[in-house]
């Protein structure tokens, strides 16, 4: 079972909540330290914590085979999470997804999977998971819901054209997508990034 890191304002009194997502080699403890940057005062924080450090052992992009059982049980845990804040009786429009690098493609493929009005969902550096975007497994409406995806437009793991295609499947679907692409090659978070962030969906 996932361990489930959590911070902010006990979920029994929040009225709303945030699910943070870690990176590669990453924690519950080093994602929920990102809440310092963001405007979350007011939110339950749940990070669940992968399995030694991963979500998936390859490339969000390898052939699907290779990441299939341990995707599946990565985004069971997100849906178990997901399914304790709504059951604290807090509705989806008050739910915010978070994620860093793994963690953002896995917040992406989560949310096209199971697509509703939520409350936004903050991308930094991530594309929707698979050796090509299958549309046929992506279904629901996003309702407007904002999506925001930073990233460098020449990122090691997570190239512009994937997140370009993400867009235009996450836009059909109903959202409304933000891009902040930058010329660097970081594989970082960004303060324009923050900055954006928290003016627009925080």
């Amino acid at each position: 079972m996932t361990k489930v890191k959590t911070a902010g304002v006990p979920l029994a009194e929040a009225k709303k909540a945030a699910i943070l997502i870690h990176g590669r080699g990453a924690s519950a403890a080093s994602i929920l330290s990102l809440a310092q940057h963001l405007r979350l005062d007011d939110y339950a924080l749940l990070a669940p914590e992968a399995a030694g450090g991963t979500w998936y052992p390859y490339s969000f992009m390898a052939p699907d085979q290779a990441n299939q059982a341990a995707l599946a049980s990565s985004l069971g845990a997100i849906k178990t999470t997901w399914n304790q804040i709504a059951d604290a009786g807090i509705s989806p429009e008050n739910i915010l997804l978070i994620g860093f690098s793994q963690g953002a493609c896995l917040s992406l493929e989560f949310a096209a999977q199971n697509a509703c009005k939520f409350g936004g969902l903050i991308a930094f550096t991530g594309g929707l998971i698979g050796e090509e975007i299958q549309p046929n497994k992506y279904s629901g409406d996003f309702g407007g819901t904002q999506i925001f995806i930073g990233s460098s437009e020449k990122d090691i793991h997570v190239p512009l054209s994937r997140i370009k295609e993400s867009e235009t499947l996450l836009s059909r679907m109903g959202a409304k997508v933000k891009l902040l692409i930058f010329p660097d090659s970081n594989h970082t978070i960004r303060q324009e990034e923050i900055d954006w962030v928290n003016g627009n969906i925080v």
